[in-house]
């Protein structure tokens, strides 16, 4: 049961700190297309009238690049230390409130590879959350309980001081602000789950 939970907690990881980080492709959208369990999660999408009208590199160029753009790079601010700073300003340094978290782990950002400009982009601390769910999957494979607790400790403490303390601001208004389905429901998607997922996890920790 457990490594059944655990497993489709990763995916779900993957799935949406994918969706966050950098524009759709091709291989995002088959990978939510082709599976039935997947496409569920995005019900508006599913039903969107545009994806019976146009193939995905239609869809991507004219629709779902132009949203993402709106959304991540031009109106909103999808950076933690811009909802947590009084200035309002993204640090980007090395005064980030992530960044020896990351380092702890080993976890480096490859800034030039997605469409961020510093650490805490909402897209790179659900790929955090995807590395240390895979760390715990792994551990969890081996039998090692002692590492699987203290990996839902480290997760805990991320989500409640890091994604939950402000994501949920950024996600409500890029529900909002949302021109197709696609990130409508990934915003809603997204803020469900990790609010779900920490109630997990502390019924996880109750039962060590």
């Amino acid at each position: 049961m457990l490594k059944e939970e655990m497993e489709n907690r990763l995916n779900l990881y993957a799935l949406i700190s994918r969706v966050m980080i950098i524009e759709a492709d091709r291989e995002l959208l088959e990978s939510i297309e082709k599976n039935p369990a997947i496409l569920e999660l995005f019900p508006n999408y599913k039903n969107w009238e545009k994806r019976r009208e146009f193939n995905s590199d239609i869809l991507k160029k004219r629709y779902l690049d132009v949203d993402y753009a709106n959304l991540f790079l031009l109106h909103l601010i999808p950076y933690e230390s811009f909802y947590i700073r009084d200035d309002q300003m993204i640090e980007s340094g090395g005064d980030n409130p992530v960044l020896n978290l990351y380092n702890s782990f080993d976890f480096r950002v490859e800034l030039d590879r997605a469409r961020v400009i510093s650490p805490d982009h909402i897209g790179v601390e659900l790929e955090f959350m995807y590395m240390l769910t895979k760390a715990q999957k792994k551990a969890l494979d081996e039998s090692d309980m002692e590492v699987v607790e203290e990996l839902f400790k480290i997760q805990k403490e991320f989500l409640e001081r890091h994604l939950l303390n402000w994501s949920p601001m950024f996600l409500i208004n890029m529900k909002r602000e949302a021109r197709t389905p696609l990130y409508h429901d990934g915003a809603e998607l997204t803020l469900e789950f990790l609010l779900s997922d920490f109630e997990y996890i502390n019924m996880q920790l109750e039962k060590v």
